[in-house]
C-alpha cells in the first residue's frame, strides 16, 4: 500500500476538533507520520493564536461599506422584481388603488386594440392618411428647396417629372446612413470607454 500525507482540508478537519466517521483514521496516521505531525501542530499553533486575538465589533456600517465597492451582478428578473417591490405602495388601501388603476389602463388598452382589431377599414384609412399627409409634406419641401437652389421652372419640372419622389427616397437613405454611421461611431466609443 502506497504511503500517502494527509491533504490540507483533512488536517483541517483535525485542528477543528471535528469528531466523525473519517476522523479516526486520520489521527491514526498523524500517529504515525512525523510530517503530518509537524503541519499539524504549526497549523492548531495558528489557530489558538487568532483564536487569543481580541474580538472587536465592526463599524455600525462597515459591511455596508464594503459591499458598496463590491460589483453584484443581479439576474435581470431580480432586479425587475426588485424594482416593481420598491414602486408598490406599503398600505393595503394604495394597493387596491394602484391595481385598480392598473386593471382600468390595461381593459382601455385591450378594448381600444379589440375595438381597432374589428375596424380594420378605419385603422388602414387612418395609416393611409398618415402616410400621404408625409408624403405630401416631403414633396412639398423638396418643391421649395428646389424652387430656391433651381428656381420656379426647375422646380416644377423635377417635382411633376416623377423626379421627386427619386430626390426624397435619396435624402431619406442619405439622412439613414449618416445616422446609422453616426449611431456606430458613438457605440464604438462607448464599448471603448467601458473597455478602458
Amino acid at each position: 500500500m502506497e504511503h500517502r500525507h494527509l491533504l490540507p482540508n483533512e488536517i483541517d478537519l483535525l485542528v477543528d476538533g471535528d469528531a466523525g466517521f473519517g476522523v479516526a483514521p486520520l489521527r491514526a496516521h498523524l500517529a504515525e507520520c512525523e510530517d503530518c505531525r509537524a503541519r499539524h501542530d504549526a497549523l492548531r499553533i495558528v489557530a489558538e493564536s487568532v483564536e487569543a486575538l481580541p474580538h472587536f465589533t465592526p463599524k455600525l456600517r462597515f459591511a455596508d461599506a464594503v459591499m458598496a465597492d463590491v460589483q453584484v451582478v443581479e439576474p435581470w428578473h431580480v432586479a425587475l422584481t426588485e424594482t416593481a417591490s420598491r414602486l408598490m405602495p406599503s398600505s393595503t388601501a394604495m394597493r387596491v388603488l394602484a391595481g385598480a388603476g392598473a386593471g382600468l389602463v390595461a381593459v382601455t388598452i385591450s378594448g381600444s386594440a379589440a375595438w381597432l382589431a374589428f375596424r380594420g377599414d378605419l385603422a388602414g384609412w387612418v395609416v393611409n392618411l398618415f402616410v400621404d399627409r408625409t408624403r405630401q409634406t416631403l414633396v412639398t419641401g423638396v418643391g421649395e428647396v428646389a424652387a430656391n437652389a433651381l428656381g420656379a421652372d426647375g422646380a416644377t419640372t423635377l417635382v411633376s417629372g416623377g423626379l421627386g419622389t427619386l430626390a426624397i427616397t435619396a435624402a431619406v437613405l442619405a439622412l439613414a446612413a449618416v445616422g446609422a454611421v453616426l449611431g456606430f461611431r458613438r457605440l464604438a466609443v462607448t464599448a471603448r470607454a467601458h473597455r478602458g
